[in-house]
């Protein structure tokens, strides 16, 4: 799904963006609900990004990445972390790309996530290009999801990768 936000850039560089887990859920502009195999997953964009609630059997999770004020935690390139019963894992990455790569890639993500069934993404006025799209899915018990938050002004393309769900055994050796 594709719209677009009749709101301005709350965070306006991706060095703006700040993660936080466990957050209440925050006024969001657009949301997508899914159930994926018994999971329940509120995709929603903010004005300042994205928030990510999950809900299963026993536990409840939210994850938020956005500019928050007050907030003293930074995007981390990676968390691992238990939730409950469930193994958390997030990673983070922020690509910087010239104009026309940038432009190539934000056609790309926004085609992928706004026709797949389980995307959501929001476009901000002022360029085509300036978006936060979000993506689930289930994979092996566990639900995933990636997104992607674009600044056009900058060429920063901002990625991120979650995982949540019952612990995956590791593989027996011989």
């Amino acid at each position: 799904m594709l719209t677009t936000l009749n709101t301005s850039y709350s965070d306006t560089s991706a060095a703006d963006l700040a993660w936080a887990l466990g957050r209440e859920p925050l006024p969001a502009l657009a949301t997508l609900d899914l159930e994926l195999f018994g999971t329940k997953l509120q995709l929603r964009l903010l004005g300042a990004s994205h928030q990510v609630l999950v809900e299963g059997e026993r536990v409840t999770c939210s994850e938020t990445v956005a500019c928050i004020p007050g907030s003293r935690t930074p995007l981390p390139l990676g968390v691992a972390k238990r939730v409950g019963d469930w193994e958390y894992e997030f990673a983070a990455r922020v690509e910087a790309l010239t104009p026309g790569s940038f432009a190539g890639r934000a056609q790309e993500l926004l085609a992928l996530v706004s026709e797949h069934p389980h995307g959501l993404a929001g476009v901000f006025p002022g360029s085509p290009y300036a978006f936060t799209a979000l993506l689930a899915h289930r994979h092996e018990g566990q639900v995933h999801w990636r997104t992607w938050h674009a600044y056009p002004q900058d060429g920063q393309l901002v990625a991120t990768r979650t995982r949540v769900g019952a612990r995956v055994p590791a593989a027996q050796s011989c």
